[in-house]
């Protein structure tokens, strides 16, 4: 658990999981990949077993010992929903995630049908509670099917992760998304976001008002080219979600 992070859009991050497989192209060059082969075989080290899809029970109950509300990236190097996670392991997290509900928890895969499938189950005759957001990753408008099975899924805040952006995605169906994360490739051989992608993506949220936050063009490095979209940053985040945290509203238009 790292109490501080680098990501724009959080405060921290937790993984009771971590390692992954790749399922599609915006996959390639997965930073977290990246980082954790680098110390494949080091004895003793966190991740001795590279990006090897690895349990952290130790780690399951780490939110409970963070007293100051903020708001965590659940599973950064890792994804909650890959179909090789015991139901039970993912339970405890959410079991956490209710009890230490002063955090707001960002939960982000691109396994969807698999998010539809626990979601449902658990919260068969409500929504998850309204400060467990989760999401689905978009690279392209081959994988907007991914939105339909988030807005099938009984949550009560709902955001896509459009990053990396590798294609256009087209026309978007919003609704009843609450929040929209935008951004390009990072690390070596970061393929380029056209800005027309970018643009036409944050157009659509203006029109719907739905929140939107450009994160990064991308480049060699996460800030190598800034977050600047025609002349202004884009850091806005759900209003309606904070209702419960107040000291985490920062106001859409932000």
């Amino acid at each position: 658990m790292a109490d501080k992070s680098s990501i724009e859009w959080t405060d921290a991050t937790w993984n009771p999981v971590t390692g992954c497989t790749k399922i599609s192209p915006g996959c390639e060059n997965c930073y977290a990949s990246r980082f954790s082969e680098r110390f494949r075989g080091v004895p003793g080290h966190p991740f001795e077993s590279g990006f090897d899809l690895t349990l952290r029970s130790e780690r399951l109950l780490q939110p409970l010992e963070w007293k100051k509300s903020r708001m965590i990236f659940v599973n950064s190097m890792s994804d909650l929903f890959h179909k090789e996670i015991p139901r039970d392991h993912i339970s405890k997290v959410f079991d956490t995630m209710e009890k230490a509900d002063w955090h707001i928890y960002q939960v982000l895969t691109k396994r969807s049908s698999l998010l539809q499938k626990f979601v449902n189950e658990r919260y068969q005759t409500g929504k998850a509670p309204a400060h467990i957001w989760l999401g689905v990753s978009v690279e392209n408008d081959k994988f907007v099917s991914r939105i339909t099975h988030l807005q099938n899924a009984n949550v009560s805040v709902r955001f896509l992760s459009i990053e990396p952006l590798v294609g256009p995605v087209g026309k978007l169906n919003l609704q009843s998304i609450n929040w929209v994360i935008v951004g390009g490739e990072s690390g070596p051989g970061a393929r380029p976001m056209d800005p027309k992608w970018a643009i036409d993506i944050r157009n659509q949220c203006v029109q719907l008002n739905v929140a939107f936050f450009f994160k990064q063009w991308g480049g060699r490095t996460p800030k190598a080219r800034g977050r600047l979209l025609e002349g202004r940053e884009w850091s806005q985040f759900p209003r309606a979600a904070f209702t419960s945290t107040p000291e985490y509203e920062p106001g859409i238009g932000a």
